[in-house]
């Protein structure tokens, strides 16, 4: 894979100069930053672009989150919320049937009345943030070890309910959900108060035939013509939410060198672990995670050759492993770049030199490389059964085993106090669990299937017949007569039976003879043991360590810096511009044009009748996709693109190639954004599918 390692700093999420005290952190458009602590002099001095609080406000209003991963904006008065295409798939899928294919055909709710409720769905709206360090610094001073990670599970538990109690006495914001995040790998700890929508409505989608053209090819690639964007509606009370804080559409799209600005909620940046940790997902996570997920997308192949309904079925989980499985190769490609070990090592060592300086601070933090080491290598022990056990990748992460697995700990965690509960059953994450319990979804027996049995077969391979919860599940039976017993006795597809079950509460739980929960109940000891371990000797240590890592950091470098990815809020900022690939340039935007000429008539490069039908109606000059140097990762699907007046020009929906290794790293010459303009937008919603309301909706003139 090309790179141009030509600027350290450029590339490194917290390079260490030879100058520590260098207080200039981003030498190109790098970072995800917080809206507390962006870089406007810098973006000023190099764009001449004006970001003040006012504008950081208007934006930070505007701005949604997906709780299923991806980001969103509110477009319109009314509740619209503009997102991708494929970050609503499962919502296309579940409203779809075999006479109803909504992936094939798209959807348009011809008036308000038609839009269909997406019953998973949860959009969440920043409001408020806090910052709590000082407060967790004192409730888990002097501990270590399991006594550690429980202050700081209680303390963080203590404060997401504190805040919520608080905003139900608030007739204006109220009420509020509120989640503890830690920044800077736990150097600090923020309370973030979310407005949530629950009522979630599908109101435009295209075909995915033009949503997703190229498919697995050219995913991750650029020149792409992909109209990958989605509206939905939020609710409340069961009528259109007022959204005031909306965000203006600009559907004359963004110019080449244009400053433009993301902001969205970018998943998850590696880009401050320390070599050790790094060598973990070099040398297990990773080849583990592909060993297992590249035999998994051959199953579903396989099953999508057998009908097209079959293919109908699997179609939105075999794109998410195909994403998945190409991100975690570029991943290793990047960790099998011996310069970034190197890079990484300098760095821990102009660390240890600054701190070798600093006695009083080298007194107090220790030796956090050590102490993270050794949380690595118990994590590197347990890894394998902890994912297979308690992760849930022995059942094949099944729908119907997740619904057994959460009634049978809701049961038992609901009767503790709430700050003594596992994280996703305390008060605050109940009402999601509620709503995902008794959500009207279809579920696939044979899907299921497929997934209950790989996942069993692969536990027994990697763990050995002779593990205890290996000898439990299967007895004398085999891996594919097991899941088709569990599936075909199962009665929790029915939400009428899971909700009945959560109701009943343990008693209803511990008296069920549905095999599912058995399964649940049968190895929930050892999931939990498991998950203790991790918590108490992995997860734990490593979030305490980095926290005294991060005190070196900030001693050495100042907090003129980005943190990591946490699928919170952020703000990227850049320019319109293409690269240069080897002898070749790619350009900043496509046109209509090349979308009529790329296509063959077979999936995946097949252009929606639709389409075809008004060809010669079409602008075919029109921009459709956009390249920029924007810093983003997974999370961002779904961000806007945003000018210099807060306006959206553009709907992110990839990066190219050299973005997945963002994760570790940016690189100015090389990395960039890919994201849907305006201009298309525009041009379809108006002359291939006649969507004129949801237009005068979103301004368009």
């Amino acid at each position: 894979m090309s790179r141009n390692r030509s600027t350290a700093a450029a590339l490194t999420g917290l390079a260490v100069t030879a100058a520590l005290s260098l207080p200039a952190r981003a030498l190109a458009d790098e970072g995800m930053w917080t809206f507390e602590n962006f870089p406007a002099a810098q973006v000023k001095e190099k764009y001449g672009a004006t970001i003040d609080q006012r504008w950081l406000d208007r934006v930070r209003g505007g701005v949604a989150r997906l709780d299923n991963g991806c980001s969103a904006s509110l477009v319109s008065p009314d509740g619209l919320v503009l997102t991708n295409h494929h970050c609503v798939t499962t919502c296309i899928a579940d409203r779809s049937s075999p006479e109803r294919d909504l992936l094939a055909k798209g959807f348009l709710a011809q008036n308000r009345a038609l839009e269909e409720r997406c019953e998973t769905d949860r959009v969440s709206v920043l409001v408020g943030t806090e910052d709590v360090t000082a407060k967790v610094t004192e409730a888990t001073k002097g501990l270590q070890g399991a006594g550690l990670a429980e202050a700081r599970r209680r303390t963080r538990t203590q404060l997401e309910q504190a805040c919520e109690d608080a905003s139900k006495e608030d007739r204006r914001a109220g009420p509020l959900k509120c989640e503890t995040v830690e920044l800077y790998q736990g150097g600090q700890t923020w309370l973030y108060r979310y407005k949530r929508y629950d009522d979630v409505r599908l109101v435009f989608v295209p075909e995915n035939d033009v949503a997703a053209f190229g498919g697995d090819p050219d995913n991750f690639q650029f020149p792409r013509w992909c109209l990958d964007m989605a509206l939905l509606r939020v609710y409340e009370n069961g009528k259109p939410a007022r959204t005031p804080n909306h965000l203006e559409m600009d559907f004359a799209g963004p110019a080449e060198g244009q400053a433009t600005f993301v902001a969205g909620h970018p998943g998850n940046t590696e880009r401050l672990l320390t070599v050790e940790q790094l060598l973990t997902q070099r040398n297990s996570l990773i080849p583990f995670w592909l060993v297992r997920n590249v035999e998994l997308r051959g199953r579903y192949l396989q099953y999508a050759r057998t009908s097209p309904e079959a293919e109908r079925q699997v179609a939105t989980d075999l794109f998410g492993l195909e994403n998945s499985i190409k991100v975690r190769r570029e991943q290793l490609d990047a960790l099998l770049d011996e310069r970034l070990f190197a890079e990484r090592r300098a760095e821990e060592a102009k660390l240890r030199e600054y701190l070798a300086k600093s006695p009083e601070l080298a007194r107090e933090v220790g030796d956090p490389w050590a102490d993270i080491a050794k949380a690595q290598q118990t994590y590197r022990n347990i890894l394998q059964p902890f994912t297979f056990v308690e992760g849930g990748a022995g059942f094949g992460n099944s729908v119907l085993f997740t619904r057994a697995r959460q009634l049978v700990r809701a049961a038992e965690e609901r009767a503790k106090p709430n700050e003594q509960r596992l994280r996703e059953y305390t008060e605050a994450r109940l009402p999601a669990l509620r709503q995902t319990l008794g959500a009207q979804v279809p579920i696939h027996p044979e899907v299921e299937n497929i997934r209950i049995a790989f996942g069993l077969a692969r536990m027994r391979e990697f763990l050995g017949p002779d593990h205890p919860v290996v000898r439990r599940v299967f007895g004398n039976a085999s891996a594919t007569d097991i899941a088709e017993k569990l599936v075909a006795g199962t009665k929790l597809a029915d939400p009428a039976t899971r909700t009945a079950l959560y109701e009943g509460g343990a008693a209803a739980v511990q008296a069920s003879e549905d095999p599912m929960i058995e399964l649940a109940r049968s190895i929930d000891a050892e999931a939990r043991a498991l998950r203790k371990r991790f918590e108490d000797e992995v997860d734990g240590p490593t979030t305490e360590a980095q926290g005294r890592l991060s005190r070196v950091r900030f001693a050495a470098l100042g907090t003129n810096t980005y943190p990591d990815a946490t699928f919170t809020l952020r703000l990227s900022y850049g320019a319109i511009a293409g690269w240069r690939e080897g002898e070749r340039t790619v350009p900043a935007f496509t046109t209509l044009d090349r979308l009529f000429e790329r296509a063959t008539g077979q999936p995946p490069f097949r252009v929606p009748q639709s389409w075809e039908s008004v060809k010669a109606r079409l602008d075919l000059a029109t921009r459709f996709n956009t390249s920029s140097t924007h810093d983003i990762v997974g999370g961002n699907s779904g961000s806007p693109m945003l000018d210099a007046k807060g306006n959206v020009v553009g709907l992110i929906f990839d990066g190219n190639i050299h973005s997945i290794s963002g994760t570790y790293w940016y690189d100015a010459e090389l990395n960039r954004a890919v994201s849907v303009n305006t201009q298309i937008m525009r041009e379809a919603m108006s002359k291939v599918y006649g969507a004129d309301a949801l237009l005068k909706e979103l301004g368009a003139k």
